[in-house]
């Protein structure tokens, strides 16, 4: 029961306390991709901690199978464990099955969001082709709108949308830096990453974990835009072009430059923070990856 208790405090505060101290964290808006990683780290953090707090609650007989490896050594799920002449017990398999099912919860839960966004997101690319026009110059399609917007449909066949308002309002280097933001987007694949927290936050629905990463992640996927985008263009064309659209309702499923957190992320362009520390974005990437592995020393630590 020891392993439990370290185990469900392991999955309580990575579920509970962790996130409310990550949002709080200043470097987050230093260092966007890097915090992005630190989100996603919690989260498998806190799914590995949950099954396998499970696993040794449900397991009748842990000794018979000498913890987590013996018990996949006799199911027949891996091999070099310890040989046991036993067969595993109905009790040992829930063992198994209860944890497998939720590491799956949230996998099954990214299956569905992602086929309904192929199917919304195709319908809407379908809609472009008879409204939209074409414009090469900036390999993106025009659609008559009286409020500016600049966003991206992301997928296997992304489109950059501008409305002939926004084409009006924009000088051509706000256009070409507001650009540059939707093609950070597409090149980043950060539609990947906001499918994946969503599945996360639908699967574990109330877990403040839940909630705190789908609202910073997609915050800091505008950032880690923004900074791409600084990269070729001036501070003040993007800001500029992002108050121009700022107001600008982007579709569902869709990513734009505007919309909510606007306000901060003009602030951060016009007044970038101080950069972080060249160890701050390695040390962070390397413990969010390692993180998930505490969890399994604490339940495997003595037969590794």
């Amino acid at each position: 029961m020891t392993t439990v208790a370290v185990l469900a405090g392991c999955a309580l505060l990575t579920g509970t306390v962790a996130p409310y101290l990550l949002a709080r964290a200043r470097w987050l808006h230093r260092a966007p991709t890097a915090a992005i990683t630190a989100w996603l780290g919690l989260a498998a953090t806190f799914v590995v901690s949950v099954a396998l707090a499970c696993y040794h609650l449900l397991l009748s007989e842990p000794h018979v199978h000498d913890g987590l490896v013996g018990l996949l050594t006799a199911c027949g799920l891996m091999t070099g464990g310890p040989a046991r002449d036993s067969p595993p017990r109905p009790g040992d398999l829930a063992a198994v099955l209860l944890p497998a099912a939720l590491v799956l919860l949230p996998a099954l839960c990214l299956v569905r969001i992602s086929w309904r966004t192929h199917r919304a997101r195709s319908r809407q690319r379908d809609m472009l082709a008879l409204v939209g026009s074409p414009v090469p110059r900036y390999g993106a399609t025009v659609v008559e709108h009286g409020v500016s917007a600049v966003y991206c449909l992301p997928g296997r066949s992304p489109r950059i949308v501008i409305t002939s308002a926004a084409l009006r309002a924009l000088s051509d280097e706000q256009l070409r830096a507001v650009l540059a933001h939707e093609h950070a987007h597409l090149a980043g694949r950060h539609h990947l990453v906001h499918a994946a927290v969503a599945a996360f936050a639908r699967a574990f629905r109330g877990l403040p974990l839940a909630r705190l990463a789908k609202e910073q992640t997609a915050l800091l996927l505008e950032m880690a835009a923004d900074d791409r985008a600084l990269r070729g263009h001036p501070r003040v064309a993007l800001a500029e072009a992002m108050y121009e659209v700022a107001a600008g309702q982007t579709p569902h499923l869709a990513m734009g430059a505007g919309g909510s957190g606007s306000l901060i992320r003009m602030r951060r362009v016009l007044d970038p923070p101080p950069k972080p520390r060249r160890a701050t974005a390695p040390a962070v990437v390397l413990a969010s990856a390692a993180a998930p592995l505490l969890p399994l020393l604490i339940a495997c630590g003595p037969m590794v």
